[in-house]
């Protein structure tokens, strides 16, 4: 993996996790210093981020990660709830017991994280639950876009989300894959759209104060 490969995953899995928030300003030359690398290397890295929305970068104001929009944010909850009740039909043909084993083992990542009041990592354990649930659909490109609204989710409720967004309040996973266990692929699909639909009713759509960033404590080896 090369050098810049690896900021990037860094930056991003920070964004994603909520240690850098929405709104926090990306400075140059403090990630420079963060990173051991030019500004140059931090420049393309940030251009990348900013390519796949999750970052903006403003001409004479630099970089920050991106803040959704309220429209943004009913956007990205409003194409997962169009596109992945969709693919269930899908998943259901690839199910098998090594599948539901697998996704059950996700679910428990996910129960550990809440349990731990970790919700960083509970937010990036659901979101791998239901990109990787859609790789099974096989269609490669839904796919892709559904990982990448997962994603931009992440964003979504680390602006608008409270810890009701991702906890069982919005329905536990493993219900859904009792569902595909017994070949009830239509109540699935049901499921996964109400499931969507509750994570987007507890948005609470009003924005939060900017927090300060220690970018060498953050990105420390």
């Amino acid at each position: 993996m090369s050098n810049d490969e690896k900021i990037y995953q860094k930056i991003l899995k920070a964004i994603v996790e909520h240690q850098l928030p929405p709104g926090a300003r990306l400075p140059e030359d403090r990630l420079s210093e963060a990173f051991g690398v030019s500004r140059t290397g931090i420049r393309k890295v940030l251009q990348r981020l900013a390519l796949e929305h999750f970052v903006v970068i403003a001409r004479n104001k630099g970089a920050q990660v991106n803040h959704p929009s309220e429209d943004e944010a009913l956007e990205v909850l409003d194409s997962r709830i169009l596109i992945e009740p969709q693919l269930i039909a899908g998943v259901q043909r690839s199910w098998n017991p090594e599948q539901s084993e697998r996704f059950r083992d996700l679910v428990d990542e996910e129960r550990q994280a809440e349990q731990a009041g970790d919700m960083a990592s509970s937010i990036q354990a659901t979101a791998r639950f239901h990109y990787e649930l859609a790789q099974l659909a096989g269609n490669n490109v839904l796919a892709s876009f559904v990982e990448q609204l997962c994603y931009r989710s992440s964003l979504v409720i680390a602006a608008y989300g409270t810890r009701s967004s991702v906890s069982c309040d919005c329905g536990d996973h493993s219900q859904l894959l009792d569902l595909l266990d017994d070949g009830q692929p239509k109540k699935a699909q049901a499921w996964m759209k109400h499931h969507l639909q509750v994570i987007k009713a507890s948005l609470i759509l009003e924005s939060q104060e900017e927090q300060h960033i220690d970018f060498q404590r953050l990105f420390k080896d």
